[in-house]
């Protein structure tokens, strides 16, 4: 077996105290008002540098919940929480990137119409799509509309990938974080996460035993003052997160 030298074994404890060792303090949950969907609230500290951070998550099951866009096309763009008064929705966060004149930047497919097309870029290395059965993650490569979802939207980085976290992600700039995940079998979910940079949330997802949801993959959605949050209680109140300018489209969970 060949043995690493003393610098290089210096260079992975380095590598090991950056991206840091996260693990849940504490979590919560509460139901929804459908069965197979449920708010949890965890957080999560980094042993070597005793930060925290807080995630919310909307984890449900694509048996009984399916994922919708709800796109803002024109003014007045109102916040998440008024948007979802007005409908019959259970979960959301805010969706995609968009330019300063609000146009989407990347695939948009909203109710299976075609709003913006697939974009190449280096940001772009994600779609989330849907369709009445089932939930997907694909890295722009691996997406072909031939699938026809009725609902998707480019976005990225990817942040996890076969249950590991993303090598190479930005490490210095913390910001509020939105994302969506895939777990085993029909789990899926939106989630929210606290101050943190990219490398941090992409460590956090993979390393973080979850109940009942262990992420294999996780793509990032627009963050920072887009992020927001979502979720109506079993007992028809609501828990929101509000973002904090105006987003062209919201990604949502609705019954089937």
């Amino acid at each position: 077996m060949r043995k690493l030298s003393p610098f290089a074994l210096l260079l992975v404890f380095f590598a090991c105290a950056v991206h840091g060792q996260w693990a849940q303090i504490s979590s919560q949950s509460e139901s929804s008002p459908v069965r197979g969907l449920e708010h949890r609230y965890i957080v999560v500290e980094d042993s070597n540098s005793g930060e925290r951070a807080s995630l919310e998550l909307a984890v449900f099951s694509t048996k009984s919940c399916r994922l919708r866009i709800v796109d803002q096309s024109s003014d007045p763009r109102l916040d998440l929480e008024d948007v979802m008064a007005r409908g019959n929705f259970l979960a959301a966060v805010n969706g995609g990137y968009f330019d300063p004149e609000y146009r989407p930047i990347g695939l948009l497919i909203v109710d299976g119409t075609m709003i913006t097309p697939l974009q190449k870029a280096r940001l772009l290395s994600g779609v989330l799509s849907a369709s009445p059965k089932k939930v997907q993650i694909s890295r722009v490569a691996e997406f072909s509309l031939s699938q026809k979802p009725d609902t998707a939207v480019e976005s990225g980085p990817m942040i996890v990938d076969l249950s590991k976290s993303v090598r190479g992600l930005e490490s210095t700039k913390a910001a509020r974080r939105t994302f969506a995940a895939l777990g085993a079998g029909d789990k899926a979910a939106l989630g929210f996460c606290s101050d943190v940079t990219l490398a941090d949330l992409s460590n956090i997802l993979a390393m973080v035993a979850i109940p009942d949801f262990k992420i294999q993959r996780a793509l990032n959605l627009d963050g920072g003052s887009s992020s927001a949050f979502w979720f109506k209680r079993a007992n028809g109140s609501a828990f929101s997160i509000a973002e904090q300018k105006p987003v062209r489209d919201f990604v949502v969970v609705v019954a089937k």
